[in-house]
């Protein structure tokens, strides 16, 4: 079974949009991957994921944001927290037990309002890890001129071409507003469980210094930190995708 093989199944949702996932059943925690901004689980990443925890037996779901992938629902009428509600869903509909959260970019910040959100209403041993690669929290906050906040926020949107698709990236006013309510960085974080973060060294997008103040931010005493040499913020060479799946692969046999 591979994630590009696997039909996606779908959550029905009263009142918000159905949401596209996959997910194979296993031995262990669950190996949840939250793609990024604009991204979905078809990404090499997450497949890479998919396939490894398909192969050796443990659990593993995917999922696409509302309004992005095979979701249904506008884009465009998302913010971070619908996002990490429709994470928040999944999870409870298709992860009983621990979940090691692994999140890319954007994703990386929803992994911990995610996690947030699980141990402070199920306990600290709902979340058994957490893996990011190229975090973004707060980006809102640092990833704006103060120009481009302006024109967000004035306007209602930003639009910018980007080298990752051939569709500009959009972030709207509601995005942008959500995100500034939520940021984590300003302050310690509150999760004590074991954190990996792997970040490419000429990442252009998220600077690896991120990734720092993330590790000094947390409670865990177990937190590391991978600087990749000549790793770019996508961090998908074949040598990457390794590193990750070591990692994923380290955390998910320490449960």
């Amino acid at each position: 079974m591979t994630a590009v093989d696997t039909a996606p199944d779908y959550l029905e949702r009263a009142g918000r949009p159905r949401l596209a996932y996959r997910h194979v059943a296993g031995a262990g925690p669950t190996i949840v991957f939250l793609p990024g901004y604009m991204s979905d689980m078809a990404g090499g990443k997450a497949t890479a994921v998919f396939d490894w925890a398909a192969a050796e037996g443990h659990a593993c779901l995917l999922l696409d944001y509302a309004g992005c992938g095979l979701s249904d629902g506008l884009f465009a009428a998302q913010d971070l927290l619908d996002w990490r509600g429709d994470v928040l869903d999944l999870i409870d509909a298709r992860a009983a037990g621990p979940v090691i959260i692994v999140g890319s970019s954007l994703g990386g910040w929803l992994m911990l309002l995610t996690a947030l959100a699980l141990i402070q209403r199920d306990g600290p041993g709902r979340v058994a890890g957490l893996i990011g690669i190229a975090a973004a929290p707060d980006f809102t906050d640092w990833g704006f001129s103060d120009a481009e906040k302006a024109i967000i926020l004035a306007e209602g949107e930003l639009r910018e071409e980007t080298p990752y698709s051939d569709q500009p990236y959009v972030t709207t006013r509601g995005f942008f507003q959500s995100g500034e309510a939520n940021q984590l960085l300003g302050g310690p974080i509150s999760l004590a469980c074991p954190v990996r973060l792997l970040h490419g060294e000429q990442d252009g997008d998220v600077p690896p210094e991120i990734s720092l103040r993330l590790s000094a931010a947390l409670a865990s005493a177990d937190v590391q930190v991978t600087l990749v040499k000549g790793g770019d913020h996508r961090l998908s060479r074949d040598t990457d995708i390794a590193l990750l799946i070591d990692t994923v692969a380290r955390l998910a046999t320490a449960n």
